[in-house]
């Protein structure tokens, strides 16, 4: 366990280390499996709104980007263990994640979590409700009384529900839209529920200077408009702009 540490803090020393020495190449790690914030294309490349933000913000930042994909659940334990320089995934902003990674500005502002069922009367006060695990969404359900059922993608969350073993699923409303377009026998139900901060890049907090010069490039972003039609574009009309 001890070698492991070491080995762990000495990737994260070189990366930090390399990258204020002019180092230009930048693993990007990302889920793969978020539509739209990001999937894999028919040719499995890393497609998306955060593929098309990632390499803008990349040529901003004047680096070469590296995409990486890692399941949800490990994800930031393989950023600080330096299998990659920064994770942008759909990872929305919270105090608990800030004790274990530095996040950017947000690049969406909050926007809500809704829950979505093959009913109008499902039970999403008292039910079972399936989440991914490891997010916003998971806690808030474990939280509120109803019976939170986790899977590791969000695939298998929405697959739970069609299949009749959830009553619902709650997860970032701009993931769910399009579904609910797609599956007539879908449907909101409730109110829709903020939660988090917006979302982030996360950064291992060895490593201030690449995450600066993001911060940097997002705000470049929002100053001149791109950031909000990059929103519209892969978000929609109605998801929530700066």
């Amino acid at each position: 366990m001890k070698t492991l540490l070491m080995g762990t803090a000495v990737l994260a020393v070189t990366a930090s280390t390399a990258f204020a020495a002019g180092h230009s190449v930048v693993r990007l790690g990302t889920e793969g499996a978020y539509p739209p914030y990001n999937y894999l294309d028919d040719a499995g490349e890393v497609a998306g709104f955060e593929r098309e933000l990632g390499d803008e913000l990349c040529a901003r930042a004047e680096m070469t980007c590296e995409w990486v994909t890692n399941d949800w659940d490990s994800i930031i334990p393989n950023l600080v263990s330096g299998n990659y320089d920064a994770i942008i995934a759909g990872m929305s902003i919270t105090d608990e994640r800030e004790e274990v990674v530095d996040f950017t500005q947000n690049y969406t502002p909050p926007s809500p979590s809704a829950y979505v069922a093959m009913s109008e009367d499902a039970d999403i006060a008292g039910g079972v409700i399936a989440a991914q695990t490891g997010t916003i969404q998971a806690a808030h359900v474990a939280e509120s009384g109803a019976t939170l059922l986790e899977y590791p993608t969000p695939d298998e969350t929405i697959a739970a529900v069609m299949s009749g073993e959830a009553d619902a699923v709650m997860a970032d409303k701009d993931f769910l839209i399009p579904l609910v377009e797609e599956n007539s026998g879908m449907v909101f139900v409730g109110d829709d529920v903020p939660l988090g901060g917006g979302i982030g890049m996360a950064f291992r907090e060895s490593d201030p200077e690449m995450r600066e010069a993001f911060d940097s490039a997002i705000q470049t972003m929002k100053d001149d408009g791109t950031l909000n039609e990059m929103i519209v574009k892969w978000l929609g009309e109605d998801s929530p702009r700066f």
